[in-house]
């Protein structure tokens, strides 16, 4: 067989194969790797919710008793029809008793297996990718492409449509995770219940990680030359409880990024062109950081991360003044932002 590639999983399960009996998923996206799993599960029986047509076991169950995956699957059902053996993920090896499955004749039963990360020597991946019965198929985190139909087709099962602007917000705030995709957008249609279409308004009041947006705030606004907003947003952060290591932390991230843009800057490159690889950036904070690339130089960069660095010693040094250092520090780099 052929080894599946990540791109032409749905096409092959849109029309799998009838002679394909036995299914595996692996790859690191549990969250894809168990969607998958259950529209194949589901797909292969009349009834889902008959326990006797859809047979859910534990994989450590058969690492255990390699003899019941076989046992199961020759097993007929008590009123006859379609069976389909559901096999949850486990970190032993199952790949003998899906050996002795494959040699033996499935007749009206497909074996579905969440397997889990498996690296390209795994003796079950192996198996099933040389198989002529069995089918081994990659599932990895989701692409901006891959996310963007996600929503697309999410959003229009269930009657809502989205604006153009809230759906670019919408992609960048969410991860890879085809089960923690799922999750957030739940929560933005429950939210958007009762409307039909679906705002940036909407998106920002589910999606955004409110913490995580005031510690960008207070970090743009050090690295802008803003001392109002700075002194603001850190009377928040100390507020809420947020620690100063943390703080200095994200701003010691933001100049590293920072430095690493400036430089392809200088050696020729229009900012907006760098501003465009800057793609988990939330587009909220594009302009802003655009406006530190212009006030900042490679230089003046290199001196802000010593200092931050130094700051962060100090911390551990002295942790009962741990927040006078950090907000001393981003007073310090809020003039240099201005010089």
């Amino acid at each position: 067989m052929v080894a599946v590639k990540a791109g032409d999983v749905d096409g092959v399960l849109r029309r799998p194969n009838p002679q394909i009996g036995v299914f595996l998923f692996y790859g690191p996206d549990m969250g894809l790797i168990n969607e998958r799993a259950r529209v194949v599960a589901e797909r292969s029986v009349d009834d889902p919710s008959d326990p006797f047509q859809l047979i859910r076991i534990d994989g450590d169950d058969i690492a255990s008793d390699p003899a019941r995956l076989a046992d199961e699957a020759g097993t007929m059902g008590l009123f006859g029809g379609k069976r389909a053996i559901w096999v949850k993920s486990t970190s032993r090896n199952i790949a003998p008793a899906v050996d002795a499955v494959l040699k033996s004749k499935l007749t009206d039963t497909v074996i579905v297996i969440e397997g889990g990360d498996l690296q390209k020597s795994s003796p079950l991946r192996t198996l099933c990718e040389r198989s002529q019965n069995a089918l081994a198929l990659p599932c990895y985190a989701d692409t901006g492409r891959d996310l963007g139909t996600v929503v697309d087709e999410t959003l229009k099962a269930n009657g809502f449509s989205i604006t153009r602007d809230a759906r670019t917000a919408l992609i960048a705030s969410l991860g890879g995770d085809r089960l923690a995709t799922r999750g957030e957008l739940s929560k933005l249609m429950l939210y958007a219940h009762g409307q039909r279409e679906i705002t940036l308004e909407d998106v920002d009041a589910i999606m955004s990680d409110v913490s995580s947006l005031a510690m960008d705030a207070v970090v743009d606004a050090a690295f802008g030359g803003e001392g109002t907003n700075l002194e603001i947003g850190s009377r928040r952060l100390a507020a809420e409880g947020v620690h100063a290591s943390v703080l200095l932390g994200a701003a010691l991230r933001h100049a590293l990024m920072l430095l690493s843009a400036r430089l392809t800057v200088e050696e020729g490159r229009p900012i907006p062109t760098v501003m465009e690889t800057m793609r988990s950036l939330h587009f909220r904070r594009k302009p802003l950081v655009e406006r530190h690339l212009q006030r900042w130089t490679s230089e003046t960069l290199k001196q802000a991360i010593a200092l931050i660095q130094a700051s962060l010693l100090e911390t551990r040094r002295m942790a009962n003044l741990d927040d006078t250092i950090a907000a001393k520090t981003l007073l310090d780099l809020a003039r240099m932002a201005r010089r």
